[in-house]
């Protein structure tokens, strides 16, 4: 764990230069718009340790797959997101030495992001061998109102002598990914051009044939005074440059201001790529960067007015709610539905850019709280769209007759993971799909998304799932054999609690959503019907395995058990660990995790707090008491489940340490693995800890449901809620509870048990303690 960065309520905070955290901090100040982003490498060059990433959305590399050993169907190629030209760049020499953090003496470093108006500030001292001093005051963005731009501000003072500044402006497409799996270059020249005080750039991706221009112009002040520049053009493969030098006297203030246009082909004909780049870059120039960053700063304002979590008393609190906040619409504004969330976002590698089951599971309900409801709907329509993908992947595995197998990590629906414990055995991503269609009309009360998308997707779910159960004569039960959990700590199991759990639920809700398109839209149930050579006798199989599956349970502790054979397993409690052990996939060998009783992150409580609604509050409590203990939450995913289930259980104590710990996962390094890029999706988690876990916040019968409490530590909290196209302020004190209506409508909400109608603009107040 670290704790290096500055606790303030808006901004995140270094101050001091340290090397050895210099990744770290690349991806803790990444900056983002959905469309494009750019870990918080440094402008001038570094060549210390760093992860030189930018990236584009849509944009991919299906990497050769490289396996020790081939098995029948593993993908041959990994899709992964790539690191794009580097658009940031400036190469500054200082009378002939090169500027580079790694090698000069910094002093009075510090670095801000600013996330109310969404910018990285940067500043520090530079001394050179040469002895000439110089302060450095940078700032940049990716604008979210013109989301294929990007600007940057950074100005050169010499504090001690005169300096002759020699500065090359430029566009480097030479760039390669670290996980490259052959150590190949994603990327071949199409072109670049030379233009009026910049440059564009035109690149391919090899074998997918993606084509993203870059464009760069800028323009040089000395003093506020525009400066007349002898340039000289540099031309490389994959590489153009501007350069030039320039005289400055002690004092004297030179400032860059570099603007620059990501385009690719997902978005515009390749033949107007070029010319589309130039256009949108002379109207950002025109806007100039003062106006940018104002636009900037009131779009952000409107973003925050209806996601923002006030929490007051707890500056470490608000920080870290913020933080996950502002990370994920960097990440994803739902305006294209053919993009989707990465565990790591654009902040580094890790995990290929790609989708995980982890945005059905935790990133949806922020969404279908903080935005419109379109954005929701189309991250589930990303998925219908991967349908037929999905058939493919269930054929490749040996399922037929429309079995659907939605892949654990893909970018276009094909599956692209290649460890035979998750591409083969972790199943249980088809069940959070089928959950987060169930998720949305639930909250949305939007049938209609069943009867166009939503039922064809649960069809071809259910007959994976009908195909993949076993009968087992010795049980006279199904059962479901050979299968990876939720907990990755286990793997090749039979009977996983949660998988099988999934499958009945999944069968069951599909049988249900049958019936329901039936009767609102016989016309379109009988299309449906058609298109997937469906008859309603499928069923009758669905219902015999609903009714006759195994669940591993032991009755001697009061619990669902994980799996078949967990309590063979030596049961050592996590407090009892070495702290020198910790965390576990990087201490021990895999043999020795697998054969441990230890669980990566909520499997059987995963179920649990995905129908919370079935099980009473004693048997939840067991099996929270019994799993949390082994429980050493080595995943970001983590953490949230368990803060959840705490607050459920009253259990104030562990909810607010849970939340701390899945807020500041990467703002404190909790797991060691910040430097390879932040956890977006689990940052949700952090978000649904305030709103379900401390709020209570639940839907049920159509509607919104709360019982609240505040951490000790809290003077009170608040927050918005979007529900049914009306729009709710929810906060709670030490004293009570408040609730504004903000719609012209009236709103039915249940608060601590009690029914309540909210007037259309009024407002609701009640003790938090005792009676109403």
């Amino acid at each position: 764990m670290k704790d290096y960065i500055v606790k303030d309520e808006w901004n995140i905070i270094e101050e001091g230069f340290d090397p050895s955290l210099s990744k770290i901090s690349e991806s803790i100040f990444s900056i983002g718009n959905g469309r494009m982003g750019q870990r918080a490498n440094f402008e001038e060059k570094y060549t210390g340790d760093m992860l030189q990433g930018s990236y584009v959305a849509g944009i991919y590399h299906p990497d050769k797959t490289r396996v020790g050993w081939w098995k029948n169907g593993y993908p041959e190629f990994s899709d992964k997101v790539i690191n794009a030209a580097n658009w940031i760049g400036l190469n500054i020499e200082v009378n002939g030495e090169l500027l580079d953090l790694n090698v000069v003496k910094v002093s009075e470093f510090r670095r801000v992001l600013n996330m109310q108006e969404g910018y990285l500030k940067r500043s520090f001292t530079a001394e050179f061998d040469s002895g000439a001093l110089i302060q450095v005051n940078a700032t940049r963005f990716c604008s979210i109102v013109d989301d294929e731009v990007g600007a940057l501000r950074y100005e050169i003072r010499p504090l001690n002598n005169n300096i002759v500044v020699k500065l090359g402006v430029y566009i480097d497409g030479d760039v390669r990914n670290e996980d490259a799996n052959y150590d190949e270059r994603f990327w071949k020249e199409v072109a670049k051009k030379d233009i009026k005080s910049g440059a564009v750039l035109t690149l391919e991706t090899k074998r997918t044939a993606f084509w993203v221009t870059t464009a760069m112009q800028y323009e040089i002040y000395i003093d506020e005074q525009q400066a007349e520049l002898n340039e000289q053009l540099i031309e490389r493969e994959k590489f153009i440059s501007k350069e030039s030098n320039v005289k400055l006297e002690k004092g004297q203030s030179l400032v860059i201001y570099k603007y620059a246009a990501n385009l690719s082909s997902e978005n515009h004909p390749k033949e107007l790529l070029e010319s589309n780049a130039i256009k949108i870059l002379e109207s950002v120039f025109k806007k100039g960067f003062k106006h940018l960053k104002y636009e900037q700063s009131e779009a952000w304002a409107n973003k925050w007015k209806e996601s923002d979590i006030l929490i007051e008393g707890d500056v470490a609190a608000q920080q870290a709610i913020r933080f996950n906040i502002f990370q994920l619409y960097q990440t994803y504004t739902g305006e294209d539905a053919r993009l989707n969330i990465g565990p790591k976002g654009f902040t580094g590698e890790k995990y290929g850019g790609v989708t995980y089951w982890d945005t059905e599971a935790y990133c949806l309900p922020f969404y279908l709280a903080t935005a419109d409801q379109q954005v929701a709907r189309n991250l589930l329509i990303y998925r219908y769209k991967h349908l037929e993908k999905a058939y493919e992947n269930a054929q490749a595995l040996g399922f037929s007759n429309g079995a659907a197998l939605y892949p654990m990590v893909t970018i276009n629906g094909t599956e692209c993971h290649n460890e035979w414990e998750i591409t083969f055995e972790e199943l249980h991503r088809n069940g959070a799909i089928a959950y987060a269609i169930f998720n949305y009309v639930r909250y949305t009360g939007d049938n209609n998304y069943l009867e166009q998308y939503g039922l064809e997707v649960l069809i071809g779910i259910a007959r994976f799932w009908s195909q993949r159960v076993s009968w087992s004569d010795a049980k006279n039960q199904y059962v479901i054999l050979g299968v990876t959990g939720p907990n990755e700590y286990e793997n090749n199991v039979n009977n996983n609690w949660y998988t099988n759990t999934m499958a009945v639920w999944c069968m069951q809700y599909t049988i249900d959503t049958i019936g329901l398109v039936q009767q609102s839209n016989a016309n379109r149930y009988s299309d449906i019907s058609i298109k997937l050579n469906f008859n309603l006798e499928e069923t009758g199989k669905w219902n015999h395995i609903i009714q006759n599956m195994y669940f591993p349970e032991d009755k001697e502790h009061g619990i669902f058990l994980q799996q078949d054979g967990y309590m063979d397993k030596e049961q050592i409690l996590v407090k009892n660990l070495p702290a020198s052990e910790r965390p576990l996939n990087q201490k021990w060998s895999w043999d020795r995790i697998l054969r441990s009783c230890f669980i990566k992150q909520a499997d059987v409580l995963q179920g649990i707090y995905f129908f919370e609604e079935n099980y009473s509050e004693d048997v939840i409590r067991k099996n929270y008491d019994f799993y949390e203990a082994r429980t050493v939450h080595e995943s970001s995913l983590s953490p949230c489940v368990h803060a959840i289930l705490a607050a459920r259980l009253g259990d104030e104590k562990r909810a607010y340490e849970f939340y701390l710990r899945t807020a500041r996962l990467d703002l404190d390094d909790y797991n060691n693995d910040t430097e390879d890029g932040l956890h977006i999706t689990s940052m949700a988690g952090s978000w649904m800890t305030v709103v379900e876990g401390f709020a209570g916040m639940r839907v049920r019968d159509g509607k919104l449901h709360f019982s609240p409490f505040i951490p000790e530590k809290w003077i009170s909290y608040a927050f918005n809620i979007r529900f049914r196209n009306k729009i709710i302020r929810f906060k709670v004190t030490k004293e009570e509870v408040l609730v504004d209506n903000n719609s012209n409508e009236e709103l039915d909400i249940v608060l601590k048990g009690i029914s309540i109608k909210l007037a259309a603009k009024g407002t609701y107040k009640c003790s938090l303690i005792g009676k109403n």
